[in-house]
């Protein structure tokens, strides 16, 4: 039966239509597999059922993009990071799509791929809420991990782990071909970012959050508070008046809900708190974006489709999915 939400859309021109980009990249990251995940949760039939079941028109072009035409024939280590000329220019790309959907008023939903790719996302909604309403936009990051490690900070030089230290400036490069393409008109601000879920940041992260004052929610603040508690706050801290890019990783469930990712950490969130997020910030009418990323199809043997599921799911209630 279709039933399209019931929620007005404060800051979507065309509030019943989808915008996709499925992103098949893992170069932020070393496991193989994350980038099987956007065509893993299109073949489950996503994009069929925000069609049949909630009436949103999809615009997709059948192409789940692994931009294999600028990879570069090297890409050396620099200033710590693991291929950083590749995720530059696949995130340079990826912001254009992101920013070409949503200029038209469109919910941008990108399928990833690893969390290197929310520098493109994200930064293609910054871009194009300023320019069609004058506004920045918030970001709420539902994560096990901050991200936000600077590169010469980073323990691994995954980007995947520092995606969110380039969105807010915090780190900055001025090479054209890596990450010099993000200007100000595309960053986000620190006070209007928002995580929930944290359960295994680095202690380099931990002295960034607090030194810069950003609002994190971790799995203590969950146990002691409840999540009902928890959204509401960050609601709250983000401001009324917001339109609000939502970045998920699979991860930020627990391992028992989402066992196929690469980084898995015990004791996250449950499916039902990760939904619960999802209908909460719907509830809001201020979601123009969401990024679903990390799901990992070639972990079969620890619960790939039971992820996928996960995953499906959480798309559904940040699309207005509902339980009655």
């Amino acid at each position: 039966m279709t039933q399209p939400s019931t929620i007005r859309q404060r800051f979507l021109s065309k509030p019943d239509e989808v915008g996709v980009v499925a992103v098949g990249f893992s170069g932020g990251q070393c496991q193989p597999g994350v980038d099987l995940g956007p065509n893993a949760l299109i073949e489950t039939g996503l994009l069929q059922q925000l069609q049949d079941e909630l009436a949103y028109k999809v615009s997709y072009d059948n192409t789940v993009h692994n931009y294999s035409d600028i990879m570069p024939a090297e890409d050396p280590d620099y200033r710590g990071m693991k291929k950083p000329i590749s995720v530059s220019a696949v995130t340079e790309r990826l912001s254009q799509q992101v920013y070409e959907h949503a200029r038209e008023g469109k919910f941008v939903l990108t399928l990833g791929g690893d969390h290197s790719i929310a520098i493109g996302t994200v930064s293609g909604s910054a871009k194009a809420i300023r320019e069609r309403l004058g506004r920045e936009i918030a970001l709420i990051w539902v994560d096990a991990h901050a991200d936000i490690n600077i590169p010469e900070e980073s323990y691994s030089g995954n980007i995947h782990g520092m995606p969110v230290a380039f969105l807010t400036g915090l780190a900055k490069e001025k090479r054209p071909d890596i990450f010099g393409w993000l200007k100000e008109d595309n960053l986000i601000s620190t006070r209007k970012l928002v995580y929930i879920g944290l359960r295994d940041v680095d202690r380099a992260e931990k002295k960034t959050l607090r030194e810069n004052g950003i609002k994190a929610f971790s799995m203590h603040d969950i146990d002691k508070y409840g999540i009902g508690r928890v959204v509401e706050m960050a609601l709250a801290h983000i401001g009324s008046d917001t339109p609000i890019h939502l970045s998920f990783d699979v991860d930020a469930l627990d391992p028992q809900w989402a066992p196929g990712t690469g980084t898995p950490v015990r004791g996250g969130l449950t499916l039902r708190e990760g939904d619960f997020i999802a209908e909460c910030v719907h509830e809001t009418g201020n979601l123009v974006a969401m990024d679903l990323v990390e799901v990992n199809p070639s972990l079969e043997l620890i619960g790939a489709s039971e992820t996928i599921r996960a995953g499906c799911s959480l798309v559904r209630c940040a699309l207005g999915d509902t339980l009655l």
